[in-house]
């Protein structure tokens, strides 16, 4: 589990959101759900969007901003992490007819040796006529494996340590209002796959070697790529940060060896979400369900997995039951319900930076199993935690969040990311 030092962000940070103009409220960033329509004087559709500019505002009418992030984080498995990240946020048109795009590219290393750089992007074009959505990351990561399975035990915990390169692109079409349809094509190679002999407690043989569901082939280095169709249903408001609407979002992806896979198999995935207010926009509810189903030859690092917050496109930027560490529960078909509370602090007060601050409590739960007729209710995981809200830009609804969580088989931790879970 991470553990940020997210204060430091958040002190540095706070200066420059005190500079952003209360524009009206919109959306941008990759994870969450969105904005209201009755909150805020919202322009009419078609309206141009007018404020006044400010530090990291850009574009004409300053209708995108472009932010720094610091990344400063701690976990036991990689020591310290430190890096640079940076945000654009906003409409790529003039009306409000179009919902705000974001783009994240960061960039980090730690005192181990491992390290990402990523782009990850979410883009309306205007009118909203077409929406594309993906990322390039390039990780050299080292994560704990604890085997394939509902009833994997903590004694198992093994280091895997490896390389890993994706490419995930959407592009889909408005083919009715709200309705996209298009395509997705996703790439991910790992190599240089090793690990320890032995698990964490320097005794017990390594689950990663020594499994009996995991083949040999699949610690050599490995490609996999696919290409399917996508379909998407989209009435959030903000969808970085949901006020009201809905999501349900279908896609399939077909890897085969004819399109340089080393492995054939399929992937379905089925996402739904729903926010809505509680009596007013002072308290949001979101939901979100999530199944990801395989069928073929599918290999480890591809598996559906319990526990996601190192961000991307594969399950449409959500973090997964936050307090599960990465991927701790993994198999050939997954299913997962999460939902939050999200609740304006200090609504009434005077002090205009304290108007920024929300306050969330969340919970969840999941499951997974090799076969799809065979989950166990017995087997169920289950996390939750609560967190504190920051927003940095109120005109597209970009929130800081830190939250502290904890899960079945995992240490409670901090985490702290930009943009909601979901």
């Amino acid at each position: 589990m991470r553990f940020s030092l997210a204060a430091l962000a958040l002190a540095g940070l706070s200066f420059t959101a005190a500079a952003q103009p209360a524009a009206p409220l919109d959306s941008v960033y990759t994870t969450p759900p969105a904005a209201p329509r009755s909150v805020g004087l919202v322009p009419m559709a078609g309206q141009q969007v007018r404020s006044t500019k400010s530090f990291g505002q850009l574009g004409k009418n300053g209708t995108l901003s472009l932010l720094p992030i610091p990344v400063l984080f701690y976990q036991a498995e990689t020591g310290l992490g430190y890096g640079l990240g940076a945000l654009l946020s906003g409409r790529f048109s003039a009306d409000t007819l179009t919902r705000p795009s974001n783009a994240r590219v960061q960039y980090w290393t730690t005192t181990e040796g491992q390290s990402l750089i990523q782009l990850v992007h979410s883009v309306y074009t205007p009118g909203e006529k077409f929406y594309l959505n993906g990322e390039i990351s390039a990780y050299d990561i080292l994560l704990y494996y604890y085997g394939k399975g509902a009833g994997t035990s903590s004694v198992n915990e093994s280091e895997t340590d490896y390389k890993l390169f994706i490419i995930n692109q959407r592009i889909q079409k408005q083919i009715a209002p709200k309705l996209f349809f298009g395509a997705q094509y996703r790439f991910t190679k790992i190599t240089d796959v090793h690990g320890p002999a032995t698990a964490t407690d320097d005794k017990t043989p390594s689950i990663f070697y020594n499994e009996g569901r995991m083949t040999a082939r699949e610690r050599q280095n490995t490609q996999i790529s696919g290409l399917g169709p996508v379909i998407t249903y989209d009435t959030r408001d903000v969808p970085l940060a949901a006020f009201h609407g809905d999501l349900l979002d279908f896609g399939a992806t077909f890897n085969g060896t004819g399109l340089g896979s080393d492995y054939r198999f399929v992937r379905y995935q089925l996402d739904a979400r729903h926010f809505q207010p509680l009596g007013s926009n002072n308290t949001i509810l979101a939901a979100q369900f999530l199944g990801q189903f395989h069928t073929g030859d599918v290999p480890f690092r591809e598996l559906a997995g319990l526990g996601a917050n190192l961000g991307g496109t594969l399950y449409n930027n959500a973090n997964l039951l936050r307090g599960i560490y990465e991927q701790r529960f993994r198999d050939r078909q997954m299913i997962m319900f999460q939902a939050e509370i999200r609740h304006k602090l200090f609504p009434n007060t005077s002090v205009s930076w304290l108007k920024r601050f929300d306050g969330a409590v969340f919970g969840g739960v999941g499951n997974v199993n090799q076969y799809i007729d065979k989950f166990n209710l017995s087997d169920t995981k289950y996390a939750g935690g609560a967190g504190i809200r920051f927003n940095f830009i109120r005109r597209d609804r970009v929130n800081l969040r830190l939250d502290y969580a904890g899960g079945t088989g995992s240490k409670p931790g901090i985490l702290f990311a930009i943009g909601e879970a979901f």
